[in-house]
């Protein structure tokens, strides 16, 4: 459950944030201190005039925001990303090169590394997707447990704890969740992974699998 295990680090400009000798999701804790110390607020790309962008935002060349977007910041957003209509991205969130913030999207403490894709209708907190991580519409990322306790992570039928009260998901490289899928607190996903939609996810997904979900679909006549 190390950081390489998951993430491709020639996709991402932020490194640091990630030791080699610790949990993968402890990356999380560091995003806000991270950004303090790195972060030089500055618009190099095209923003709209009808999007809302707070003091400490850096938007690098080629990005484009579009009207009716929201970054609160403290946000890094990356070259050539797309921040399209109604996306809302909160504090603490970093996002690689070539990203899709989609439409209706919430983004909050959270890593994208390079060309990872959230398009519609979707939420991502206390999260880290991988490079060309891909979500179907709909997919949430769930960072809290229902009993607001220490999130748990579940591998080989023992409890790993996290130290963490909010963490959804690790997403790995090229890994694709389906439409509607709800991936649970403390859930890991391999990379190259595929997730059917419709699909509620927990504990740790291997690299290179199918998680299938199987429902019988009865036809009648309308009378």
């Amino acid at each position: 459950m190390l950081p390489a295990d998951y993430l491709d680090f020639t996709h991402t400009a932020h490194r640091a944030l990630f030791p080699d000798d610790q949990p993968v999701w402890s990356a999380l804790a560091r995003i806000a201190s991270y950004l303090q110390t790195e972060l030089k607020p500055a618009i190099l790309g095209e923003v709209s005039p009808k999007a809302t962008i707070g003091e400490h935002v850096f938007i690098d060349e080629g990005a484009v925001v579009e009207p009716g977007a929201v970054i609160k910041g403290p946000a890094w957003i990356g070259r050539g990303c797309q921040v399209r209509s109604g996306a809302y991205i909160r504090e603490n969130v970093i996002a690689g090169a070539n990203c899709v913030l989609g439409n209706s999207c919430e983004f909050k403490n959270c890593v994208l590394f390079d060309n990872c894709e959230v398009p519609h209708f979707n939420y991502v907190g206390d999260a880290i997707l991988g490079y060309k991580a891909h979500l179907g519409a709909g997919v949430i990322l769930s960072n809290v447990r229902l009993d607001r306790g220490e999130v748990i992570v579940m591998h080989h039928g023992k409890r790993i704890a996290t130290g963490l009260k909010k963490f959804s998901a690790i997403i790995g490289d090229h890994a694709e969740i389906g439409c509607n899928s709800v991936v649970n607190p403390g859930s890991l996903v391999g990379r190259k992974s595929i997730i059917y939609p419709l699909t509620s996810v927990n504990g740790v997904i291997p690299a290179n699998s199918f998680v299938k979900l199987r429902q019988t679909q009865q036809v009648v006549e309308r009378r």
